[in-house]
């Protein structure tokens, strides 16, 4: 029992030291943590859906309903706006095309992703309270990342269930 409280306790104080440190040398903090590393998690699991769906972006499950390629242009397009939101400085210039050509659209999710990231992290505290609009509602940031994020994984679970129609597993579920 002795051993176990002494390692207890050093585990705590490494994390005591460790905690003011990372902060101390500019390493998110708090919700843009959170936020950061969720919009990392959504990353990694669109891109590799992505390349898993490659030569199926035209697939939908209905008439009217967002294609395969559809959704991973959206989210695309979801966070270049959120970046913009998030910057003061929001695209309101022509949607660009859709990407169809799989790995162009890839490196499009990652590279929209890292922004996100980017942007998140560079964030203060107060920064995340500052009022902003979207979709025509007055919200802060925090608020515009969280339905954003949100939205996402919404949309994460609707891609799983296409590639689960299609019988492709999605690569973490291997």
């Amino acid at each position: 029992m002795k051993k176990i409280l002494i390692q207890y306790g050093v585990c705590a104080l490494a994390v005591a030291l460790v905690v003011p440190l990372a902060q101390a040398q500019g390493q998110p903090a708090g919700m843009q943590a959170a936020f950061g590393k969720d919009a990392g998690t959504l990353s990694d699991k669109f891109t590799g859906l992505a390349r898993v769906m490659s030569g199926k972006y035209d697939w939908k499950p209905g008439q009217g309903v967002r294609s395969v390629g559809d959704v991973f242009n959206l989210i695309v397009m979801e966070n270049g706006m959120l970046v913009g939101v998030l910057s003061g400085t929001p695209n309101t210039g022509a949607q660009p095309a859709p990407i169809t050509d799989s790995e162009k659209l890839q490196e499009a999710l990652k590279a929209s992703y890292v922004n996100l990231q980017k942007s998140i992290v560079g964030l203060s505290d107060n920064d995340l309270q500052a009022p902003v609009k979207l979709f025509g509602r007055d919200m802060t940031k925090q608020g515009a990342l969280m339905l954003i994020l949100e939205d996402q994984h919404e949309h994460l679970g609707q891609s799983i269930a296409y590639a689960r129609s299609n019988g492709v597993v999605p690569p973490w579920s291997k």
